[in-house]
């Protein structure tokens, strides 16, 4: 059997046109290549080694390919590596090896648009992704671990860094809410991996990590983008919480208004009305996260992407079936944006500007807040019906960061390099610094963790079971008892 295959993918490789693999090598090859000739009969000298266009396109491109190789990384019985360590890891390279990084010079403000446009597009992603169904259906122990563990793992990593790190309290908060968000790109196709063998479906486990990673996300947002508005504000200490707080209002309140127009236009009477939903979310949700920069409000343009995507703030309220389609549509932008955003998250980070005392204070503050963390998570379960060993496995698998960070842990810098004040540029570059270092310590350590320990700490329903496959979240009521 194993010999007839053999002469048949052989064939299929030297076969005349070319098809399988090498049609397909043949195909992406000439699309790149294409693509930078496109781009240099346009723009000249800037698509050539050295110029700003050039070093966008090396950096997206072998991004693209470090993603591809880490997630063709598989150990038996284990999660794949997520695919955006790999595109972190290619932006770190090109950044520290002396001859390659000569020639990838991009320029600040190309950079923090291309991160900017890539956190517009993920905010949108999770506002659509919120599920009002799951939380019924979860309820009180949904919000405990959507809340407590992000809060307090926020709270300690302020009081840590103010102390370790010498970060001014509102930029330790700051810190603390980049660090707070558990990582859906990695925990959500590893309990979808648990769910499909049966692992913890009798006590809907991966379901409720699941629904609760995106309420953990959305708070850590909202609380970043409070803490960023009163950073930046000037005045005394009340005037600069009352103007976080104002921000917040108007995030809130544009991105309501923005829903609004966004629930009734287009109409559903137009054509192609999937692709126009689609185009006005990005669209307006990029619009809010330049202009509120521009308009002197940073905290604002989050929180107002979040409420316009948001099924419960309006915006999808009436989409019916089609939400789904636009949400595909936006995943799209994502794997297009994705690369840009952890490889120009790497290539800020520069080996020679590290010093081991910074490194060292950065890796200290972010294992005492994961250990709170872990142990904040295992109390706010332990009153769900959950017994020892599942208890365990939901704190462990609360610790991978990765796609917040990635998002908001430049935004921080970017906005301090439009004020040029050094000191700022110099806490943002801290926040950076433990956001890098906690997606590389946390996204593989988190998906060997839930990988590893998922099979040996939850029941697994048998193979007959109507469970197999799903989850039994209908059954948690209001006091999180199953």
């Amino acid at each position: 059997m194993a010999e007839s295959k053999a002469p048949g993918r052989l064939n299929q490789i030297c076969a005349c046109p070319p098809q399988g693999i090498l049609a397909r090598t043949i195909t992406y090859g000439v699309a790149v290549v294409l693509i930078w000739t496109v781009v240099w009969s346009i723009t000249g000298q800037e698509c050539l080694p050295g110029g700003n266009l050039f070093a966008i396109l090396f950096l997206f491109f072998f991004a693209v390919i470090g993603g591809k190789l880490m997630g063709l990384i598989k150990l038996p019985g284990l999660p794949p590596l997520p695919p955006l360590l790999g595109m972190l890891l290619v932006g770190f390279l090109l950044r520290n090896i002396p001859s390659v990084s000569d020639l990838i010079q991009i320029e600040v403000k190309w950079s923090a648009a291309l991160r900017s446009i890539a956190l517009a597009i993920i905010l949108a992603r999770a506002g659509l992704g919120l599920d009002p169904e799951a939380l019924k259906k979860l309820k009180a122990v949904c919000i405990r671990l959507s809340f407590g563990p992000c809060v307090t793992e926020a709270c300690i990593a302020a009081v840590v860094s103010h102390f370790l790190m010498h970060l001014p309290w509102t930029w330790g908060f700051l810190l603390g809410f980049v660090l707070g968000a558990v990582s859906p790109a990695v925990v959500v196709p590893s309990m979808l991996i648990l769910q499909a063998g049966g692992y913890g479906v009798d006590k809907g486990v991966p379901t409720l990590l699941m629904a609760a990673g995106s309420f953990d996300d959305i708070l850590a947002i909202t609380g970043f983008n409070t803490c960023l508005g009163i950073a930046f504000s000037t005045g005394s200490t009340l005037f600069s919480v009352l103007r976080g707080f104002l921000e917040v209002a108007i995030g809130v309140a544009a991105g309501g208004f923005l829903g609004i127009f966004v629930r009734y236009f287009p109409s559903k009477d137009q054509a192609s009305v999937v692709w126009k939903r689609a185009f006005f979310l990005v669209g307006l949700s990029v619009f809010a996260i330049f202009s509120t920069v521009n308009l002197g409000f940073p905290g604002s343009g989050g929180l107002c992407t979040i409420v316009l995507a948001s099924k419960t703030f309006l915006a999808g309220l009436s989409w019916s079936n089609e939400k789904k389609e636009v949400e595909k549509i936006i995943g799209v932008a994502w794997e297009i944006f994705q690369p840009f955003l952890f490889g120009l998250i790497g290539a800020e980070i520069s080996v020679f500007s590290l010093k081991p005392e910074t490194v060292g204070l950065c890796v200290a503050t972010l294992s005492i807040a994961l250990v709170v963390r872990i142990a904040v998570t295992f109390l706010v379960v332990s009153f769900a019906g959950f017994e020892l060993k599942e208890k365990i496995f939901i704190s462990l698998a609360w610790i991978p960061k990765a796609t917040v960070q990635a998002a908001i842990g430049s935004v921080a810098l970017d906005t301090a390099r439009t004020h040029q004040e050094e000191t700022l540029e110099q806490y943002g570059m801290d926040v950076l610094t433990v956001a890098f270092l906690a997606i590389l310590i946390t996204a593989p350590i988190g998906a060997l963790i839930i990988g590893l320990a998922g099979p040996r700490l939850l029941h697994k329903a048998d193979a007959g079971s109507d469970d197999v496959g799903r989850d039994r979240t209908e059954e948690i009521d209001i006091s999180g008892r199953v």
